[in-house]
């Protein structure tokens, strides 16, 4: 089950101003304040979607308090995953620079293109290994050194690290893709 939770709309909860713009600082913990509760309460749901699809701007302490420190506080234990959905050109780099300043990662899909992306920190064996499990639907280390044609070692740990950081979700048998297209 997915979670989907509309920022616009936490938004306009959250603050009484009438806009639809995701900034300052207090604001964004405000709203990562609700976005928390509201994972809280939606337990038995793994995956997290935020929507930004509404949301006209978000600037870089926004992205800072919204989505790095919502990955900052997610608990080890607990297998929760995030990703964010319906950004334009101008959220994805602002919240790319944010993460890749915390050495973060999220998995995201913009309204520009269909196919999902990496945004921050991730080196290029993340990417092409992230895409590599999303075109597959999912896949092992084995599939996956013969669709890159790298060796299975190098494989096994880029899978690991991508898990490790939430942006595939580990199975008994495969690496799964958290979004499709």
């Amino acid at each position: 089950m997915i979670q989907t939770i509309h920022l616009d709309a936490v938004l306009r909860e959250t603050v009484t101003a009438p806009f639809g713009d995701l900034v300052t600082r207090p604001t964004g913990a405000a709203v990562r304040g609700r976005i928390q509760q509201a994972i809280k309460a939606a337990s038995g749901c793994a995956l997290t979607r935020l929507d930004f699809s509404a949301v006209r701007l978000i600037d870089f302490s926004c992205a800072d308090e919204v989505v790095a420190k919502l990955l900052l506080a997610a608990d080890p234990a607990v297998e929760r995953y995030v990703v964010l959905h319906g950004l334009s050109e101008d959220q994805v780099e602002a919240i790319d620079h944010v993460l890749a300043g915390h050495r973060l990662a999220v998995a995201a899909l913009t309204l520009d293109h269909a196919r999902p992306l990496v945004l921050g920190w991730a080196t290029g064996d993340d990417r092409a290994a992230f895409d590599a499990v999303q075109d597959s639907g999912g896949c092992d280390a084995g599939l996956l050194a013969r669709v890159l044609a790298w060796p299975l070692n190098r494989c096994c740990d880029t899978l690991i690290s991508l898990a490790s950081r939430r942006l595939v979700r580990p199975t008994p048998t495969a690496f799964m893709p958290l979004v499709l297209p």
